[in-house]
């Protein structure tokens, strides 16, 4: 596994690197954003997670995340000082799989790569997504409940994908906007997001007057439970 270190503070990431290294991850360091926008365009391919610091001499963290996610998706952990609800909303925002809070011990950011390296694995290694008594399989684009098959236009497909690939999380409607724009190219608004909920709900839940499946987290978006 190939891990891209971003941070500038040179004890750090030289702890960083023996410690991975440890555990026989490859890692490759940048302490700027401008030398790591040049390697994500080159060879983000090759990369299988990353660490971004948030605060760094030419700009932010955010800025390298939200580069990687229009690419590809890839898993993001920020390394932060920051430990107000508003650095974190932000970093999830803008599609970071996690975070953690300087000063860290490396054992628990060890934990939560590991962690998020298996969820990735998991929804990489099959063809069927479920999300409790539906099925998706992404292979041909079909999705099923109860073994009935369920027609869903492009938009809500991308849509119902979303939310399978992020069980158990919740997602705000600025994640949700971001990620179907990534999928697809299309524009999508506020409403229009609204509209392709509404319908899925009426396709995929029992009562979509009280979703089970699809839930509305209050005053901050969506879950769909594990």
């Amino acid at each position: 596994m190939h891990i891209l270190i971003v941070e500038d503070d040179r004890t750090i990431a030289s702890g960083l690197q023996y410690s991975l290294e440890q555990e026989q991850f490859t890692t490759t360091l940048c302490q700027n954003v401008a030398d790591a926008t040049r390697l994500i365009e080159q060879q983000l391919h090759t990369i299988n997670l990353c660490l971004f610091d948030l605060s760094l001499p030419d700009g932010s963290g955010y800025d390298l995340c939200r580069l990687v996610k229009q690419k590809q998706d890839t898993p993001v952990i920020f390394l932060t000082a920051f430990d107000d609800e508003v650095n974190v909303v932000m970093g999830l925002d803008m599609g970071a799989d996690d975070y953690i809070t300087k000063p860290f011990r490396v054992r628990e950011l060890i934990s939560r790569i590991q962690s998020v390296l298996r969820l990735y694995t998991k929804q990489t290694s099959s063809s069927i997504l479920t999300m409790g008594a539906v099925e998706i399989n992404t292979q041909d684009a079909k999705v099923k409940k109860g073994g009935d098959e369920i027609l869903l236009t492009a938009l809500e497909y991308r849509l119902l994908l979303i939310f399978s690939r992020h069980t158990g999380q919740v997602l705000t409607r600025a994640q949700l906007l971001d990620q179907m724009w990534d999928m697809g190219g299309d524009f999508v608004n506020d409403n229009t997001l609204t509209v392709y909920i509404k319908r899925l709900r009426e396709k995929l839940e029992d009562d979509p007057q009280q979703p089970s499946l699809i839930k509305t987290v209050r005053g901050i978006g969506y879950k769909v439970e594990r």
